[in-house]
């Protein structure tokens, strides 16, 4: 107890209690990852706030000796599930990050097709690989917290990690970026003639992408209130086809049980289904 006293630091005068954390990945690109590690000035003060045991993409010493796991990627092969599962056995609290871990992310978009074999033949040609249908982690184990994002905003993981750290409540905003996006006096991007899901997407990312003249492709998932039937409507409206609003509401998987992906999904079940039964005629697939 006594060496644990000593590794707790303050902040503001009140002392800090350094849980033990731990990074895990699966199937994503380690974005989320190196966001962590990616801002430098302020760095250390994060490491002041947590003891690192494991993080394979910073450091070689592991450990599985920790209270929290952040766990990034989806879940896409069965002997990943079983590692989750010993990894949220481990932990006390699990913490899904990212977009991938939340929804499923870019990777949940092969969902759409019935057969895996099929994709499979497609992409990896005669190079057999093990996948399953993409799963978010709380498909496979129980998820105590959720950090939105494709990548995560490390101010916002920082922020959660201080709350942890002094015991208080984590509150995710329930409100739209559009909301982040007039506090920074941004134009709006669908007056500049931009497809944008600020409207109906969760903010934290201090509207990330319009800030910076790129519309919100929804990678935090939807706001509280989020009614995608009349912002489709809207964005029709504004000359956008049904096709392009679709793709970016089926991105990150975030608004996969809204009345209209599911009927998307369904329809695209069944073009996946009727590729797989194409054959080919002459050196053409039809």
């Amino acid at each position: 107890m006594k060496a644990r006293e000593s590794e707790s630091g303050t902040y503001l005068g009140i002392p800090l209690y350094r849980p033990k954390v731990a990074f895990f990945e699966f199937s994503s690109c380690e974005g989320c990852q190196l966001q962590i590690i990616n801002n430098e000035s302020t760095l250390l003060d994060f490491l002041s706030l947590v003891e690192v045991v494991n993080f394979r993409e910073a450091m070689t010493e592991k450990s599985d000796d920790y209270e929290i796991a952040f766990v990034e990627g989806s879940i896409t092969r069965n002997d990943e599930a079983e590692r989750l599962k010993k990894i949220r056995k481990n932990a006390k609290v699990l913490v899904a990050l990212g977009s991938c871990a939340c929804f499923g992310g870019v990777n949940q978009l092969k969902n759409r097709f019935e057969n895996l074999d099929w994709v499979k033949k497609q992409v990896y040609g005669k190079h057999p690989i093990d996948t399953a249908p993409v799963k978010a982690l709380e498909d496979v184990v129980n998820v105590d917290l959720r950090i939105y994002g494709c990548p995560i905003k490390k101010e916002e993981v920082e922020k959660i990690v201080l709350h942890i750290a002094l015991g208080k409540s984590v509150v995710i905003p329930k409100y739209p970026v559009c909301m982040e996006c007039k506090a920074n006096e941004n134009i709006c991007l669908f007056d500049l003639g931009e497809l944008c899901l600020g409207p109906v997407t969760r903010a934290g990312c201090d509207s990330w992408c319009p800030s910076n003249n790129a519309g919100c492709w929804g990678c935090r998932g939807p706001a509280e209130d989020a009614n995608v039937k009349h912002m489709k409507e809207i964005m029709k409206e504004k000359g956008f086809s049904g096709k392009s609003i679709m793709e970016r509401l089926d991105c990150f998987g975030g608004f996969a049980h809204f009345p209209e992906l599911k009927k998307k999904g369904k329809s695209l079940k069944k073009v996946g289904h009727r590729l797989t039964q194409t054959k080919k005629v002459g050196s053409k697939s039809v």
